[in-house]
């Protein structure tokens, strides 16, 4: 079996979503973000490193910047869709671009201690 090895960076954000269950729209809140992006990969490069923290930092940070402080039901990121946590780990895993052969495992979202989601691509 092959080595891997797995990079996480975390980043928040704070953000107001009301999301729909079963047709009734919840009444809107906010939760402080907080965002887990994991790469995976099997070689490291001649600096014994994976991936480069600060270039995975710096393009989550992009990602979820149009997010920081807007109401998730109006923001143009989030394409119309029902604003869960699921969606927005999708959106931020579709943001990250990381060059092959290192991929994206998962993007991990909690919007609050006991409730998160993950999008594994």
């Amino acid at each position: 079996m092959q080595p891997m090895f797995e990079v996480s960076v975390e980043k928040s954000f704070t953000a107001e979503h009301a999301v729909t269950i079963c047709g009734v729209e919840e009444m809107p809140h906010s939760h402080n973000w907080k965002v887990v992006l994991t790469v995976q990969g099997d070689k490291l490069d001649k600096d014994g490193l994976l991936i480069d923290f600060l270039d995975v930092e710096g393009q989550l940070s992009r990602a979820i910047e149009p997010l920081h402080h807007a109401n998730l039901n109006t923001c143009p990121e989030m394409n119309n869709q029902n604003p869960s946590t699921e969606h927005v780990a999708m959106y931020i895993a579709q943001c990250v671009h990381i060059s092959p052969p290192n991929k994206i495992v998962s993007v991990t979202v909690t919007e609050a201690s006991h409730c998160k989601a993950t999008y594994t691509p």
